[in-house]
């Protein structure tokens, strides 16, 4: 698995104009998922975003996490996160996992997250989505749960 992991004061996604998921401050997270993911990654992805430090404590470090201050998460299936562009101008996903193996990946992940006792928002997996956000730092970072592997 691979997120994309924004610090947020808010945001949400939109389909066809209507607003699916909106949350205040929190992590806003681009979520994809490889073909050799397995629950074992849900897990350990999970844990891990919704235990990362990135929100200031009251001397102004990263010493917070997401449940500590309060925060939610709007989690945002994104396949093109897996895209290769090593080779030529167009990107390979082939290290995308099929829907019928992401979706229900992504739908555990979601469940994880708020077993953790964080609340959780979505977008729609495979449709057109519109991702509107206020970035809070800029803080961004890239989580892999393992190493992704193109073509294997």
């Amino acid at each position: 698995m691979r997120a994309v992991v924004q610090r947020v004061r808010r945001a949400r996604v939109t389909v066809a104009g209507e607003t699916v998921g909106e949350i205040g401050p929190g992590l806003l997270v681009l979520l994809g998922v490889g073909h050799d993911d397995t629950s074992a990654d849900v897990a350990w992805m999970a844990g891990k975003l919704t235990g990362l430090r990135i929100f200031e404590d009251e001397g102004g470090k990263m010493n917070l996490g997401l449940a500590e201050v309060g925060g939610s998460m709007l989690v945002v299936s994104q396949f093109t996160l897996l895209g290769d562009c090593q080779k030529g101008r167009r990107p390979s996903f082939i290290a995308a996992a099929r829907p019928e193996v992401a979706k229900p990946l992504y739908e555990q992940f979601v469940a994880a997250v708020g077993q953790l006792g964080i609340s959780t928002a979505t977008g729609i997996f495979q449709a057109e989505m519109q991702v509107e956000l206020v970035n809070d730092g800029p803080v961004t970072l890239v989580v892999e749960s393992r190493p992704v592997v193109p073509g294997a």
